[in-house]
């Protein structure tokens, strides 16, 4: 990416002699093609550039912020120098010591799909759509999305760091309808990650479009799922959607300092079975929402949130660092150049424990298995959440009974981490784009089998919301 006679480094440098905190630059180009094929057809193609660079300056602990899709030496010199005059005009210019970095991907891509045509991405997609129209009549509409995308970065900031690196992704998702009579039931699978082509040598196109195409199914099938509280196990396969959504969104720096989580005063206290310890790592290859470095410039780093049952630490960009006489985390993420940073989840999860997910089962008499989670809300402020359930059974007695629809879990974060009693030894990851603050930034979650409740004892049960009595 040529930056057509920027000089990065001076633009930097006359950013932080105004007066500042932290000053940086962040330039940025996306290429990548999305394909939507739906009704047996291409319904819609996408393929194009974003280009364009963002100024940042921290004064007095906040954001002064430019940015433009000019990228040109007189378009980055007028906004540095707008920047430059809301702060102290008598400041000095003084040179930084620089440090260029070499960063290297975290993923190795074997198949760039940029260098792949669209004939050959557009067959994927049929594969997949005839692959789910095989399933049966009842299956009455597929979409199908294909999407990659290469973002290459420069960034420079006022700790004398500038690098350039490039991040290289790809999704690929199929969404079936199923209709008996007036029932629709939905099924949904997205495969992905900091990968090329490759991807489908692990995972077939035909094969994705087949689990979305079952669940949609045997929901037609299911039964109404009962209400009331009883214990629930939560497996692998459901991914990490209720510790992102519950947990992680409030142990970020920002809603930690204006006081509007749940955790702003439990550092250092009980807040999980002791069982249950959490994390954050954007250093985990392939992984969605991995990276070297953060988005204005901070190595990434693993960083332990829970320990045992204890809230051990925060997630911090370097605002909210200042703000709070911490350190960043590596978290400081942004979706564009556009945005500014603020405080990210990157993969989080809860790490695997010493069981089995068949003696979790087995030792559960009653209650609900799910096997895949659907959206849901949270009030991160004291901890409220309800969730909606994809894909579920009932327990009988230690086994996997019938499947149920409409079911919905509403709880508490912190009431619901403390009532885990059982971890199991297995670990699945769920992809996904996580929003907040009109940003939307690629994520991984992920979780191991675990139990919520035990089943002598109703005050740690969860309330399962449905349209049958209870169970």
């Amino acid at each position: 990416m040529t930056t057509e006679s920027i000089d990065v480094e001076r633009v930097v440098t006359g950013l932080a002699s105004s007066g500042c905190e932290f000053a940086d630059l962040f330039l940025e180009e996306r290429t990548g093609s999305t394909l939507v094929f739906e009704g047996g057809k291409v319904d819609r193609i996408r393929q194009g550039i974003d280009r364009g660079v963002g100024l940042r300056v921290i004064r007095d602990k906040r954001t002064l912020y430019a940015f433009s899709s000019e990228v040109s030496p007189r378009a980055v010199n007028d906004m540095a120098d707008s920047l430059i005059g809301a702060g102290d005009s008598s400041a000095t210019l003084q040179e930084l010591s620089w440090m260029p970095r070499e960063i290297r991907p975290l993923s190795v891509i074997g198949r760039d799909p940029g260098l792949v045509d669209l004939d050959h991405k557009i067959g994927l997609l049929r594969q997949a759509d005839d692959a789910a129209r095989s399933m049966g009549d009842e299956i009455v509409q597929v979409r199908c999305v294909f999407a990659d995308e290469r973002r290459r970065v420069i960034q420079a900031n006022s700790e004398g760091v500038h690098f350039e690196f490039l991040r290289v992704g790809l999704i690929f998702m199929v969404h079936v309808t199923a209709r008996r009579g007036d029932l629709l039931q939905t099924g949904y699978e997205p495969v992905g990650g900091q990968w090329g082509m490759e991807l489908f040598d692990r995972t077939a196109p035909d094969e994705i479009a087949s689990r979305a195409a079952s669940r949609a199914l045997m929901m037609l099938d299911a039964r109404e799922a009962p209400s009331g509280r009883m214990p629930v196990i939560l497996h692998s396969d459901a991914g990490g959607t209720m510790i992102h959504e519950a947990v992680g969104h409030g142990l970020e720096a920002d809603f930690i300092k204006e006081n509007m989580s749940v955790y702003a005063r439990s550092l250092g206290k009980k807040v999980a079975s002791k069982l249950v310890s959490v994390v954050d790592d954007p250093t985990i290859p392939n992984l969605r929402g991995s990276y070297p470095v953060d988005d204005e410039g901070t190595p990434a780093r693993r960083t332990v949130l829970v320990e045992d049952g204890i809230l051990k630490g925060f997630l911090f960009d370097r605002l909210n660092a200042l703000r709070q006489d911490a350190t960043s985390t590596g978290n400081g993420r942004r979706e564009s150049y556009r945005h500014k940073p603020i405080p990210r989840m990157s993969n989080t999860m809860i790490l695997p424990g010493a069981g089995s997910p068949e003696e979790i089962l087995r030792d559960t008499p009653h209650g609900l298995l799910v096997k895949k989670m659907g959206g849901g809300q949270v009030n991160p402020v004291n901890g409220d959440f309800v969730f909606e359930v994809a894909e579920g059974y009932l327990i009988e007695d230690g086994r996997q009974g019938a499947p149920v629809r409409g079911a919905t879990l509403v709880g508490n974060g912190p009431r619901v981490l403390s009532s885990i009693d059982m971890v199991g030894n297995d670990l699945g990851f769920a992809i996904g784009t996580c929003g907040k603050d009109g940003q939307g930034v690629p994520v991984s979650d992920a979780q191991p089998t675990l139990r919520i409740g035990t089943p002598d004892n109703p005050d740690t049960w969860i309330t399962v919301g449905g349209t049958a009595s209870s169970a």
